[in-house]
């Protein structure tokens, strides 16, 4: 019995050391109060200090010319935002999660991965199994010696020491955390090419930038539309508005959300995940979004389908892997898609209605929204 309570004591105390560590953090950087609560952690990265190092980034990128895309996570490696800049395509929005997940797997700079593939190239190999990514641009974001989450940045030429998606990211880590931040890793010398270098390489440019009939503030434009090849990929600007005003809404409902909006190919154009939501609120509001770009209809439409087959046969939801909660709907402006939203959490009101108010304050009457059957027998709620 004495031995039973000594490390029920010895456990108390560690918990209570734990938390006294974790009181070294700034509160305003990391979740806190019922949030925290909610999760058992008050260690982890909060959306507020994650939008400001993605939104510090972004302004460096503009000042610089270039664009990017920029992933944080918490120290989970949940989503908790993510903005891709007007223009970028797949492997810039794809390699700056990889480089946060490279950050998050060794708990230190990517560019240190890059570094030892550049001395030992066949040590790349075992890299790639373990799912590392050697490129440069993924950060640990690191408080009073407390990993809190990590950053990374894709979809710029680098030009050192003056510009480079590290610097980008190591920039807005010392603008919003402080000047306690790891200094940059040495570049080294890239390695000598083996191969000759001589190939041809062909170029794949429009001359004519694409067209469309919608107003400019909702979709991609000028040279970002014309390195995508499209015209009505939902921009940046309108991506967060829709999030921003459903992360309003679903706070004055005393709710929280997940939110993601997808483009037409079902890139990440936005995502933000407010503080207290868990991995199965952020993980179907992405499934949400996903369905809802696959079937071109509200998730909420194939929900009601299941609830009335009288089989209850899930078999079209299985088969083309859907995701049937509401809460996704698909972006259609004067009549065009050009993305898809997913919201998951509760959102304090229903996830359906908190995509609907981001929708309506983003695009007004331009916007195509669920119409619900009149009489109280036929309707059902949202959310």
């Amino acid at each position: 019995m004495r031995l039973r309570f000594v490390t029920l004591g010895l456990a108390a105390a560690l918990i209570a050391l734990g938390g006294a560590f974790a009181q070294n953090v700034p509160e305003q950087l990391v979740l806190s109060g019922k949030a925290a609560e909610k999760i058992q952690d008050f260690t982890t990265i909060n959306l507020a200090t994650a939008e400001r190092i993605a939104e510090s980034c972004e302004k460096a990128a503009t000042a610089q010319g270039v664009q990017i895309s920029i992933m944080v996570l918490d120290h989970d490696g949940n989503h908790v935002y993510f903005d891709r800049m007007d223009g970028q395509g797949y492997l810039n929005i794809i390699t700056a999660d990889m480089k946060a997940r490279t950050a998050l797997m060794t708990r230190a700079p990517s560019k240190l991965v890059m570094n030892r593939v550049i001395q030992d190239p066949n040590a790349e190999l075992q890299l790639i199994q373990l799912g590392e990514f050697a490129n440069s641009g993924g950060l640990p974001v690191v408080v009073n010696k407390q990993l809190i989450g990590v950053v990374g940045v894709g979809g710029s030429a680098p030009h050192p020491p003056v510009w480079s998606d590290e610097i980008c990211g190591h920039k807005a880590l010392e603008e919003v955390i402080g000047p306690s931040v790891a200094p940059l890793v040495e570049d080294l010398p890239p390695r000598q090419n083996p191969n000759p270098g001589n190939a041809p390489v062909p170029k794949f440019a429009t001359a004519n930038p694409p067209k469309t009939a919608l107003p400019a503030e909702y979709v991609v434009g000028g040279k970002g539309a014309g390195n995508v090849f499209d015209g009505n990929q939902i921009s940046l600007a309108a991506a967060k508005k829709i999030a921003r005003v459903c992360r309003d809404w679903a706070a004055s409902k005393g709710g929280t959300a997940s939110i993601y909006v997808l483009d037409n190919a079902g890139e990440f154009v936005h995502m933000e995940r407010m503080d207290g939501q868990i991995f199965n609120n952020i993980r179907t509001a992405l499934l949400k979004a996903q369905t809802s770009l696959k079937t071109r209809q509200p998730t909420s439409i194939a929900n009601a389908q299941l609830k009335n087959n009288p089989a209850g046969i899930a078999r079209q939801t299985t088969y083309f892997n859907l995701f049937t909660n509401s809460g996704g709907i698909p972006i259609v402006v004067d009549g065009q898609m050009i993305g898809a939203v997913g919201v998951g959490g509760g959102a304090g009101g229903g996830d359906e209605n908190c995509a609907i108010e981001g929708l309506k304050a983003t695009f007004g009457e331009h916007v195509t929204l669920p119409v619900y059957p009149t009489t109280a027998t036929e309707a059902g709620p949202r959310g």
